[in-house]
């Protein structure tokens, strides 16, 4: 058993969490869309085509924010082919990931699953093969409420109320040599101050994601450039581990993106008062998970990377959410990519679903957070790897949220040791804490844990009471496990 301490002062509060922090990603690409939640002439299906089973495992992870329809895909994607009767559209090719596309899942049919979802939906437009005006047609085909021409072709399309998007993303990593349309920075940043200014003239509510490149030369230069626009600026993150320490330089992702996180919060300061920039800008996550059994299959155009996550993926994935809840005022809006097959939390096949363990993590954050992030006080044990050059990374990976309305405290804490259980002493200033409480975890028999068909129950999410607890108390977590310990506070 190892040691560690966490300080909590419940007055000492880093800012409000953005709810659009837990959002999710659906992209053309392999079982996301066909197969996943839009299967037509499946048992499972509604009579509109969207899978029930998968529908109803999404509304419990809940994303506020969905985003749409890419990824790679939407660099040559056109979205005029993807709207009226399903018969008249054009089946056509996806040159991004070299398949066909049968243009049966488009803008209408999105906007109908995030109806049914609950959630916000965010469109990334083409500015690979498109242009300004195309995207600023979707927009208008969108949000138009007069008699302009897309509006009325909304309307013949059955769908007389504004669909009302406000989140929309100016391209897909149009900094990479993969990309459809790639651009050097100085490219980039102009084609999306254009697309931005007219995207806006058409409806001056939406908010508009640049697209950042984890690369402080190409983000000072969208910033610079497009920053008197834009709302947001991208980062993309895929964890790999190293594979002479696969388990601890996996756990260590967190940690590292959360070193970029504040390099870029600085730069964005920086360029803002540089710039005079007067509108705020913040940190879009929109594609982040982990990915690393069948990244070499992408690289060989395999369409289907159904990646099966274990219980180390799902740690990675808990301390990346404290990683968002921690740094709330630079980052507002992120996208685990995906949530259905490809990547994902939920994989399907024709007679049901399988609940992957990193689906645990994010339910039990979503569920188990309060609104407003508190600067917690960790002291832990630390081991080193590749991944986090020159830093240690602690054993234990916590942050602690309030909901002061309901009085209670969520404080969310990863163990990463493989081997050791960890003694946590909490101490929390200034609050009388009710001396019983709950722990929910997501852990198993041990980090290479995965969930099956035939055992889907092997990493899952439990709760179990505390007792004894009180402003200075010990709580006790196995190795290799997640957890939210929610106290009632006065």
């Amino acid at each position: 058993m190892i040691d560690a301490a966490l300080r909590i002062d419940p007055y000492r509060r880093i800012g409000p969490v953005d709810p659009m922090v837990y959002g999710q990603f659906i992209e053309h690409l392999g079982r996301c869309i066909y197969g996943g939640i839009f299967e037509l002439g499946s048992p499972l299906s509604d009579e509109r085509g969207y899978r029930r089973d998968v529908l109803e495992a999404a509304r419990r992870l809940g994303p506020p924010i969905l985003r749409w329809p890419g990824g790679n895909f939407v660099s040559g994607y056109h979205w005029q082919d993807g709207v009226g009767p399903a018969e008249e559209r054009p089946a056509t090719f996806d040159r991004a990931w070299r398949k066909p596309e049968s243009n049966r899942f488009g803008t209408d049919e999105f906007i109908e699953y995030c109806r049914l979802l609950g959630t916000e939906p965010y469109i990334c437009v083409n500015t690979g093969t498109g242009s300004m005006d195309e995207a600023a047609a979707w927009v208008e085909y969108c949000n138009g409420q007069g008699e302009s021409r897309y509006a009325e072709l909304r309307r013949r399309h059955g769908y007389g109320d504004p669909h009302n998007v406000i989140y929309w993303g100016l391209g897909n990593e149009v900094y990479g040599f993969w990309q459809i349309g790639h651009k050097s920075a100085a490219q980039y940043a102009e084609q999306a101050r254009e697309f931005a200014k007219l995207m806006s003239w058409t409806d001056g509510r939406i908010k508009l994601v640049a697209c950042g490149a984890h690369d402080p030369e190409w983000d000072w230069e969208v910033l610079k450039t497009a920053g008197r626009y834009i709302d947001y600026i991208s980062v993309h993150s895929y964890f790999r581990p190293q594979p002479d320490d696969p388990y601890y330089s996996l756990l260590a992702w967190p940690a590292r993106e959360e070193r970029y996180v504040r390099d870029l919060w600085h730069l964005i300061d920086a360029a803002r008062r540089r710039y005079r920039i007067q509108r705020p800008i913040r940190i879009a996550f929109d594609e982040w998970n982990s990915w690393h059994r069948t990244f070499a299959a992408a690289v060989r155009e395999d369409p289907l990377l159904d990646e099966q996550y274990d219980l180390t993926d799902a740690l990675c994935v808990a301390a990346f959410l404290n990683m968002l809840q921690r740094n709330c005022q630079a980052i507002g809006i992120a996208n685990m990519a995906q949530m259905v097959n490809v990547l994902a939390p939920i994989l399907t096949r024709p007679d049901g679903l399988l609940l992957q363990t990193i689906y645990y993590p994010l339910v039990m954050q979503r569920e188990r957070s309060g609104p407003v992030a508190l600067d917690a006080w960790v002291e832990s044990d630390t081991f080193e790897t590749a991944v986090l050059e020159g830093e240690g990374v602690g054993y234990l990976d916590a942050s602690a949220t309030i909901d002061e309305e309901a009085r209670r405290l969520y404080i969310s804490c990863v163990n990463f040791h493989r081997e050791e259980g960890l003694r946590l002493a909490l101490h929390v200033a200034e609050a009388r804490v009710a001396a019983e409480g709950i722990r929910y975890s997501v852990d198993g028999p041990d980090a290479a844990a995965t969930n099956t068909f035939e055992k889907p129950d092997t990493v899952t999410l439990t709760e179990h009471p505390l007792s004894g607890l009180s402003g200075r108390c010990t709580v006790e977590l196995p190795p290799h496990s997640a957890h939210v310990v929610e106290l009632a506070v006065g």
